[in-house]
Order: C-alpha cells, then structure tokens, then sequence
C-alpha cells in the first residue's frame, strides 16, 4: 500500500501513533510530503526516525527548506553568512523554527551533520504509478500553465507555489499536495482532506489541533489520527 502524510510539523505524537496505526508492512510505503519541522517540538525526533525506516519517504516542504539554509549558517557558527539572511532567520524563527534551532542545537556533531544530510537530500517532487493510475506527488504546485511544461518550473515552486484548486492540472494523473491547510481551500474541510479537480489536499491542519490526516492512493481510504 501507498500511503501520504503532509505538514507534521514537529508533532511527533501524532507521526508516531500515524506510524503504529499504518503498521507499515516491507512492501509498504509512506510518503511525507514536506514540512516535516518547525512549529511543534518534535521535527527534529521525526527526521531521526524517518532516517531509521527504508519504507518512508519525504520531500521537501518550504519549512524543511528554510530550516537547511538557517541551520546551516547559524546553528553551526558559520560566520560567512551573509547580512540578508539574518533577517530571514529571524522571521524563521518566529514563524516556528525556534523550536527546531533549539532541537538541533542540542545535538552531538555527527547527529547535526546528519540531519543537515537528510534535508538536503530531500526531494522536490515524485512521480509513481498505482495500478495504472499516475500521481504527481509534491509539497505544493505553481499555477496550471506553469505545471504542465514542468522543465519551465523552478525550485521555489514546489515550496512556495499557490496551486489553482479550481482548475483540473491534468486529465489523467492525480496531485497530491500539502502547503495549505485544507480549510483556507474549503471551510467546509478544517481538519479533512480535500478533493476536487483531480487533486488531492492533505494538509489536515495537524500542528493546529487537527487530527494529521493520512490517505491511502491504492484504496483513498482517509485515516486520521489525534
């Protein structure tokens, strides 16, 4: 089975009682689709486990990308950086990397240098095929015209794009994306997963009080966990 989780965002309860409640089989997988960190107090402990386990698979969120750069620059002393991030890093921390720093910076050097590893690593998207059915998978999309010439798209656009959830991207491929918290797509959504126009939205809200939400590509069974 193929399962997609998104915007955990340090909720290490919820991503451990998702992991129990899935009981991932060797066949199994699960895909994360960014934002793994900041705001809740458990990215760090998240990444740490994710590296253990062959059978979970995470892009890059916005979140994730930020953390890389400002972690980089700042958590290891790295006296090069430039005076524009410092800005930057100061929104980042107010915008929930304060936490992760915090986590980070309790680590041994191996652990630093092995977190720093898995961010930067981290895809920006995926492409799979279940029974016939193709899924684009990525933490968020640009705008339709922009999407379907793909090698026209640039990095930020996976991270930052705002996707046309009233347009169908493709006929026969789904997207699946995180980003937007479902109720800012729909009110009638807060804490659910959105579908419409041949994508699929998951972001459920997690790190807001709302159960993390989790779907099933092979069957679209919804799972929730609090």
């Amino acid at each position: 089975m193929i399962y997609v989780a998104s915007d955990i965002h340090g909720c290490y309860d919820k991503y451990l009682r998702l992991i129990e409640r899935l009981a991932l089989k060797e066949d199994d997988t699960l895909y994360i689709l960014g934002d793994i960190v900041d705001r809740g107090d458990g990215g760090i402990e998240i990444i740490k486990d994710v590296m253990k386990r062959k059978n979970v698979v995470c892009l890059r969120g916005n979140h994730d990308a930020l953390a890389l750069i400002f972690l980089k620059r700042f958590a290891l002393q790295d006296h090069s950086a430039e005076e524009r991030l410092k800005e930057g890093f100061k929104l980042w921390l107010e915008d929930g990397g304060e936490q992760t720093f915090s986590a980070f910076s309790k680590l041994d050097d191996n652990e630093k240098q092995s977190v720093l590893s898995f961010l930067d690593y981290l895809p920006f998207y995926e492409k799979i095929s279940i029974n016939g059915q193709r899924f684009f998978l990525a933490h968020t999309v640009c705008e339709k015209a922009k999407l379907i010439d793909i090698e026209n798209c640039e990095a930020r656009d996976f991270l930052f794009g705002e996707p046309e959830y009233e347009k169908c991207y493709f006929d026969d491929m789904i997207i699946v994306t995180g980003h937007t918290p479902t109720g800012f797509i729909d009110p009638d959504y807060v804490g659910q997963i959105w579908k419409g126009n041949n994508h699929i939205a998951i972001d459920s809200g997690a790190v807001f009080g709302n159960p993390l939400g989790c779907i099933c590509l092979d069957t679209m069974e919804e799972i929730y966990v609090d």
